[in-house]
């Protein structure tokens, strides 16, 4: 077993149904793990939207709400810069 099925472990122990991400290198092996299990992904287009969506669920259900993104920062992202960085 590795860390990322561990915390898919954990995750399926709290109830978590849906998991909202933004996958990329870095966050990986916690998506394939999630292949092996009966929770649901949602692939987001940014890590905000995510970060939303789990709050969401969170407030409408009463369960936890998961976003899983990859590390990469878009703001210091050239096609995502708009005066931040």
């Amino acid at each position: 077993m590795i860390g990322a099925d561990a915390i898919i472990k954990c995750l399926e122990a709290e109830g978590v149904s849906t998991v909202f991400g933004y996958p990329g290198v870095a966050i990986c092996p916690f998506f394939n793990s999630i292949l092996d299990s009966d929770i649901k992904t949602v692939l987001i287009r940014t890590e905000q939207n995510a970060a939303h969506a789990a709050s969401g669920v969170a407030r409408m259900t009463g369960r936890p709400g998961v976003c899983a993104v990859t590390s990469r920062c878009h703001q210091c992202d050239h096609r995502y810069c708009h005066g931040i960085c």
